[in-house]
């Protein structure tokens, strides 16, 4: 990857995190709202590969961690896995296919909603499961109609890793 669309990548990540705790987290229907950011760290993912996707994950989520107050750290393991397995989902089967980004959009949601109540509730905070299951279904929906239009806006600011041709069939030597 050259510097920069590194640079890019790290531009997209800060200023989505920072409208993420400042403008999107406000905006809920029925109990759930909108995670661009995570549906961002998505299409980072698929487009340049897992190791792309856990770094721009870790930093969106210590952005996340530090604006809000919130556990240091949380948010950026949740993201950090989320983006290191949306990448290996890209490298792997998804790049190539056209429900890609919402597959990948949608289990990221699960993910991260049911991983960071589990993991309030390891250290002992209060999380409610109601209002988790509650906002669940909004959340899944929001992030779902925003899949495609910013998976397509962010691989025109950031572009696709160049694909590697697999050989298509195998020759045995005797």
């Amino acid at each position: 990857m050259s510097v920069g669309t590194g640079v890019r990548i790290g531009l997209i990540v800060f200023v989505v995190a920072i409208l993420q705790v400042s403008a999107f987290s406000s905006v809920t229907t029925a109990g759930g709202g909108p995670n661009v950011l995570l549906v961002t760290l998505v299409a980072i993912a698929l487009l340049r590969g897992a190791v792309t996707g856990a770094v721009a994950g870790f930093a969106a989520g210590l952005v996340v961690d530090i604006a809000t107050l919130a556990t240091l750290g949380l948010t950026a393991l949740l993201l950090t896995l989320a983006g290191y397995w949306a990448g290996r989902y890209g490298e792997t089967t998804g790049r190539a296919r056209a429900h890609a980004p919402l597959a990948a959009t949608v289990a990221a949601t699960l993910f991260v909603e049911v991983g960071g109540y589990a993991l309030h509730s390891l250290l002992g905070e209060p999380v409610a499961a109601r209002a988790v299951l509650a906002s669940l279904p909004a959340a899944l929906l929001w992030n779902a109609v925003l899949a495609y239009p910013v998976f397509g806006l962010v691989r025109r600011l950031v572009g696709a890793t160049e694909r590697v041709d697999r050989a298509r069939e195998v020759e045995l030597l005797v």
